[in-house]
């Protein structure tokens, strides 16, 4: 079974949600990515994100297209990402380093990356940096069909987008060709912290995960407890990237360190709220 199989199941068994965070790869060094890591499974997490800096996003708001521009503007390029990723799945224990089977990277990447490339050259580039699977927010359903076919022959999950404004049937057409999970955007539009939860989304993320056996996590817009625990009883996850992303921009005018114990914190709450 793929790595985030692995981790869903163990949660189901175990009655958990999963807090999904998202990081964006060189924001501000690939050095401090690897710290904001640890914070992260420090604070309980153990499936996360990892943007691949990109000069056009489509779906993300102005935190995360500002991160992008960071790490850019610091030239990590994709070879930089990929060489450092292996390294990421590992955690301090005592004064050496030891393997985190129970961790799970997920690449978030632009299909124009994919096809500059080619799409079985970098695929097998993920699977070699040690990532469960990719999403791809600018694969559209109709173009996706060999994108999935090649991901699966490799094991690696190819996690799909649905929206509430998603026809129903097409939903669940999206659903049979995803792979891992799939990620439900809470609103139209793009990424960015939110303070409410849009109207009716409950009974659209509960209606669809009646009829698909994939876990379902909700993103977008997640950015504090109250909005956590609204969506818990209809979830089998959470994402959450630029209430994320927002804090480590601060290392710009605080101390590392000290970003570092926020992002604990804040992802500690959230962890709790979603499985209290």
């Amino acid at each position: 079974m793929n790595r985030i199989d692995l981790l869903f199941a163990e949660w189901r068994r175990q009655g958990q949600r999963a807090l999904i965070p998202f990081l964006t790869a060189g924001d501000p060094s690939l050095e401090a990515t690897a710290s904001f890591l640890v914070a992260l499974r420090e604070a309980g997490t153990s499936l996360i994100e990892i943007g691949f800096p990109y000069s056009d996003p489509i779906a993300d708001g102005p935190v995360i297209q500002s991160s992008y521009t960071r790490a850019l503007s610091r030239r990590v390029r994709i070879e930089d990402v990929l060489r450092q990723a292996p390294s990421w799945l590992r955690t301090p224990s005592s004064d050496r380093q030891v393997d985190a089977p129970d961790a799970a990277l997920v690449a978030m990447v632009s299909y124009s990356i994919i096809y500059r490339r080619g799409p079985e050259r970098f695929l097998n580039q993920l699977l070699q940096a040690g990532f469960a699977g990719l999403i791809v927010p600018d694969l559209p359903y109709e173009e996706s069909g060999p994108l999935v076919q090649l991901a699966r022959s490799l094991g690696l999950a190819l996690i799909q987008l649905i929206t509430p404004q998603t026809p129903d049937d097409r939903a669940l057409r999206i659903a049979e060709r995803s792979s891992g999970f799939i990620y439900y955007v809470s609103v139209t539009g793009i990424t960015g912290a939110r303070q409410y939860i849009p109207d009716g989304l409950v009974e659209r993320v509960g209606w669809l995960r009646e009829r698909v056996s994939l876990p379902v996590c909700v993103g977008f817009g997640i950015s504090h407890v109250d909005q956590v625990r609204a969506l818990r009883q209809v979830v089998d996850g959470i994402i959450v990237g630029s209430a994320i992303v927002s804090r480590i921009e601060q290392v710009e005018r605080l101390p590392q360190r000290q970003v570092l114990e926020d992002i604990r914190d804040f992802v500690t709450r959230l962890r709790q709220a979603l499985n209290a």
